[in-house]
């Protein structure tokens, strides 16, 4: 891969192009469950929303956007706020150039940063690149939710990845936005 490579805040003007990178992978895979890709507003909003609170990166090579990834939460009730969740996705021709690992590793430090503990990875099954990659990392798989989802004519499972990237005390205190930093 040639190019200078950054990594950089997502801003609602990549929505296009993350949409663009995202679209791919709704019509083509069962990565993402999801069916229909958004339209842009839509997209704009769930990025606004997901923005409000957790990091959302992308990494540009020679001004294109590459890949990106993001926090969002985990659940909804109050006894998860100190624990998010990890979305990755890569455009297909930049693909094994480390891009993955090196946004994880930006968005993993945002949320020490803002008091986060552990973060889960949803990996639908099969699927053999991002079990490797989230293993290779130092995520521990949990356990395995299998047919759970229907897509392109098959059934998928969803495999469920977790990292600690703090240290368990007993009083936590309150997570940050993102905005906070």
């Amino acid at each position: 891969m040639a190019g200078q490579k950054k990594i950089r805040f997502a801003t609602v003007k990549d929505a296009a192009a993350i949409l663009e990178i995202y679209g791919e992978y709704i019509r083509n895979t069962a990565v993402t469950f999801e069916i229909e890709v958004p339209t842009l507003s839509a997209f704009e909003e769930r990025m606004e929303r997901i923005m409000s609170q957790f990091p959302w990166l992308v990494c540009e090579i020679d001004g294109e956007i590459a890949g990106y990834a993001y926090a969002s939460k985990h659940g909804e009730r109050a006894a998860y706020r100190w624990s998010a969740d990890l979305s990755v996705y890569i455009h297909e021709k930049f693909h094994r150039n480390h891009i993955a690992s090196e946004l994880y590793d930006e968005v993993i430090a945002l949320l020490r940063k803002l008091g986060y503990y552990t973060v889960y990875a949803g990996v639908s099954t099969p699927n053999p690149k991002s079990e490797a990659f989230h293993g290779a990392y130092g995520f521990q798989c949990l356990g395995e939710f299998k047919n759970v989802g229907y897509k392109l004519g098959e059934w998928h499972g969803v495999a469920w990845y977790e990292l600690p990237i703090a240290e368990y005390v007993k009083e936590p205190k309150e997570p940050r936005g993102i905005g906070e930093i």
